[in-house]
């Protein structure tokens, strides 16, 4: 099949094309392997009300509903069963792409409960619970940015789960995540764990910013003002990237890290789930940090970009 042109060029330019949708219908029609091939998509991100519409509307999940309820099943935990049978299904049908990138490519994101957002210890638990559920080396496990959220993130990759980290909208958060993130992979690297087997990606949304410094430019009203509107996101994720680049390529706590990366890659070499050769990344997977749909992977190129662009 033909790439759409313009998704292509993206993705030649390095950009990760994700879909923020699942659905049963997405998967038994075909439809997410058409996408795959003709909109160089190569992950899937989803939530809680992507599954809401999912599940009410159409009938793709009357009789997996119907039966489980009849076994039994609370009504919570046969929706969740419907929700991660999607999930693992994504992941198998975005293996390939898992497997020609090393890793980077072909995940989806499953996201813990918001009401837990406010709760590290309920975050942590339901993060390895829905790793464990979905049992694919290819999913994230979406945690927000939350100050609940943070130490969740920490513990969740201590625990070898691959976190996705999103609701990060200012440069404070994106730099409070980065923290997180290296104490939990130094706090998995103390465990003994293989960090080959541990990803990350920060989602920092960059439209959402628009939103709301518009609507306050608006209110201000004057041409000045008004020149500015659709231009905060991508200024803000240029600054985020910037303190990426601070982080991961010239602190010490992260080039330690990278040199255990090195040693074990020298030892042992690529993990036997990857078909690809030799890759020196390949035992921390540090490139795949910021390889997301939204900013933080767009913040690799927003030099390239319009100072309009937004996501």
């Amino acid at each position: 099949m033909t790439q759409n042109p313009n998704l292509a060029a993206l993705s030649a330019a390095g950009v990760s094309v994700w879909l923020d949708d699942l659905s049963r219908n997405l998967l038994q029609s075909g439809k997410l392997r058409q996408l795959i091939d003709t909109r160089s998509v190569v992950g899937v991100t989803t939530n809680p009300s992507t599954f809401e519409r999912a599940l009410t509307h159409g009938r793709a999940y009357d009789g997996q509903i119907a039966e489980l309820t009849a076994r039994g099943t609370g009504i919570d935990t046969a929706v969740r069963t419907a929700i991660t049978d999607d999930v693992r299904a994504a992941c198998d049908v975005l293996r390939p792409q898992w497997e020609a990138s090393d890793g980077v490519d072909g995940r989806v994101s499953i996201e813990v409960d918001p009401a837990l957002a406010h709760d590290t210890d309920a975050t942590v638990t339901q993060a390895v619970e829905l790793a464990k559920i979905v049992d694919r080396p290819n999913v994230f496990i979406k945690i927000p940015a939350t100050t609940a959220g943070l130490p969740a993130i920490t513990a969740a990759l201590a625990k070898g789960v691959s976190v996705n980290v999103t609701l990060i909208f200012s440069v404070q958060r994106h730099r409070a995540v980065m923290n997180a993130y290296l104490a939990g992979i130094e706090a998995a690297q103390d465990a003994g764990a293989d960090l080959s087997q541990i990803h990350s990606v920060a989602s920092l949304f960059v439209s959402r910013v628009d939103t709301e410094v518009d609507k306050r430019l608006e209110a201000i009203g004057t041409d000045e003002a008004l020149t500015l509107r659709g231009r905060a996101g991508v200024a803000n994720a240029r600054l985020a990237y910037a303190a990426y680049q601070q982080v991961f390529e010239a602190e010490p706590r992260y080039t330690a890290l990278r040199a255990a990366v090195l040693a074990c890659n020298a030892r042992y070499g690529p993990p036997p789930e990857l078909k690809t050769p030799h890759n020196p990344t390949r035992c921390m997977s540090p490139n795949s940090w910021h390889q997301t749909p939204s900013a933080p992977f767009l913040s690799r190129h927003l030099r390239r970009w319009p100072t309009t662009a937004s996501s």
